[in-house]
Order: C-alpha cells, then sequence, then structure tokens
C-alpha cells in the first residue's frame, strides 16, 4: 500500500536526560475524542506518513527514538517482564503469548519518552496509561484484537469503570527483529515492518467518536530473534 508522506526538516531524538523537548507553550489537546485535532498536530511533525485510508486514522514515523534510547528501554523491559494478559479471555491459550513489563515512571528515560509522545500529539498525559513495554521471542504472538475494551464485554468495568475507554495508542518498535514481528491492520491491508524506533500511532475511534473496528490488528509471528516495543495508551477521562 502507497503512504502519503508528509515532508519537514529533521527532529531531534529523544535522549535520557532531555526532559523538556520543547514542551513550552505546547496546547494541549485533551484526551484524544477530539480525533481530528490529534491527527492535525500529528501531521504537523516532521517525517509522518500517513496510511491513505477512510476507514481509519494511522500514522507511522521512522527514527521517532534513537537507538540509545531504544536500547535502554529494553533493558527495562527485560528487568520487570511477566507473561502478557488479556481481557475477556476467549479460550484460546495462544491467543497472546508475549511478556509485558510495566516500566517506571519514575525513571529519566522513561519520563523523556513520555514528554517526546505529548509534545508530539498534544494528548494530555493526565490520560495516559503508564507506559508498558512488550517481549516476542520465537513463535509468540498476540492475534487480532483492538485496544479498546467491548462495553458488552466481562471485564469492561474492571478496566473502564474508572478512566472510561481507550481512545489513541502509539507503538514504537525498539528493534527489529531477525525474521517475523510485523504488526497487521487487516482492515486496510496494512503489515508494518518492525524498525527501531519506528512510532506507529492510530486512532481507536471513529471521526463521530464511537469505537472503530477497523483497527483492528495483529502482533504477527516472530520467527527469528527476539521483538521489543513499548506501548502507550490514553483514556476517555483521566488516569487512576
Amino acid at each position: 500500500m502507497r503512504l502519503t508522506l508528509f515532508s519537514a526538516p529533521p527532529f531531534r531524538h529523544v535522549v535520557a536526560g532531555d526532559m523538556t523537548l520543547a514542551m513550552t507553550d505546547m496546547t494541549l489537546l485533551g484526551n484524544g475524542l477530539e480525533g481530528q485535532a490529534i491527527a492535525r498536530r500529528i501531521l504537523s511533525q516532521p517525517g509522518v506518513q500517513k496510511v491513505p485510508s477512510p476507514k481509519l486514522d494511522l500514522f507511522l514515523v521512522r527514527d521517532f527514538l534513537d537507538a540509545d534510547t531504544c536500547a535502554g528501554l529494553i533493558d527495562q523491559i527485560d528487568a520487570v517482564r511477566r507473561p502478557s494478559t488479556i481481557a475477556d479471555p476467549n479460550g484460546d491459550a495462544a491467543f497472546r503469548t508475549s511478556e509485558t513489563g510495566d516500566l517506571f515512571a519514575g525513571d529519566p528515560l522513561v519520563q523523556a519518552v513520555e514528554a517526546r509522545f505529548t509534545a508530539f500529539t498534544g494528548l494530555h498525559p493526565a490520560h495516559g496509561e503508564p507506559l508498558q513495554g512488550q517481549r516476542y521471542a520465537v513463535g509468540q504472538e498476540f492475534k487480532g484484537h483492538t485496544d479498546y475494551f467491548e462495553p458488552d464485554g466481562a471485564d469492561y468495568d474492571r478496566y473502564c469503570s474508572v478512566a472510561g475507554n481507550r481512545t489513541w495508542t502509539l507503538m514504537v518498535y525498539l528493534n527489529a527483529p531477525e525474521a517475523g514481528g510485523a504488526t497487521r491492520f487487516k482492515a486496510v491491508d496494512k503489515i508494518v515492518q518492525p524498525e527501531t524506533g519506528k512510532l506507529v500511532a492510530w486512532n481507536n475511534r471513529r471521526p463521530d467518536g464511537t469505537l472503530n473496528p477497523a483497527t483492528l490488528h495483529q502482533g504477527m509471528k516472530v520467527r527469528a530473534g527476539t521483538k521489543y516495543v513499548i506501548t502507550k495508551w490514553y483514556r476517555e477521562r483521566v488516569w487512576g
């Protein structure tokens, strides 16, 4: 599938200890339900590629994080990883076989990445879930799923009664495995290949704010090597 490229001068990479990231005078745009405002902010940033589809807003940015930042995040994931879980279990024990780690919000590197996300999207950090990392070994995957919680699902109240449902997703590949590990968006026939530092961002809603099933995506099996990503989700209401 052809991508639409929005050109701009190269942007500065995140580095450990860089906490400001040109945040001065930045307008925050809330929880993400005003999806077009977030999309306009994203498209104003350097090097953004938008997948040309009316079905969903899906954006890619190469080298969003530099290699040193990615390596530091991988070390943090390895220190805290545990088996991943899912909401509304469907009886398929192999549905999600990766490992997950909650990253320490007080770490300077994590804070720098969080600040980068805020500056890039305008999404208010108060609506963000804590940053998570995922690790996929050979044969591990996450079958087709959406990031929002189904309102009629058994676990909906457990996960959404306080902060509401998810609005936007930001995911960054921290490395490129030797083979496999792509992310597939079936509804738009798009397969995103892992590259170190590449950002994948999408709106989990339609323009009218309703949940968008076209965001269904699959973390495909790693065939050789190991894949690491970080994921940031945003909610309708303030987190926590």
